[in-house]
């Protein structure tokens, strides 16, 4: 009835699609949260109110990253992709613990 070996190849290029889609998505947040930081130290409200935001940004762009990999490794799960996999989620949900940690702070007037 279905050809599995299609169903597969769709699937595959599927995941390539939205993980190329969500790769720009995190880029794009990183490029808009460095505009907006840059706007901020421009009209000198200061380097930690630019840093924050910049920050919230980045943040935002790490789950995206995240989500890609996460996708890419669902379609080719050997062991060398789930240990890339590990590696890259350890690492980027450290970036994060410490990033939310450090905004946490921030003063009330600059959230």
């Amino acid at each position: 009835m279905f050809d599995l070996a299609f169903l597969r190849e769709l699937l595959v290029s599927s995941v390539h699609v939205f993980q190329l889609l969500l790769e720009t998505i995190s880029v794009i947040c990183v490029v808009i949260g460095l505009v907006k930081a840059l706007i901020i130290l421009v009209q000198l409200k200061g380097g930690r109110a630019a840093r924050y935001r910049f920050g919230d940004w980045l943040a935002t762009a790490l789950e995206f990253q995240l989500a890609a990999d996460i996708l890419v490794t669902t379609v080719d799960p050997d062991l060398d992709s789930l240990i890339k996999l590990a590696i890259i989620a350890v690492i980027r949900t450290f970036l994060n613990y410490f990033l939310a940690k450090e905004l946490e702070h921030k003063p009330h007037f600059e959230k």
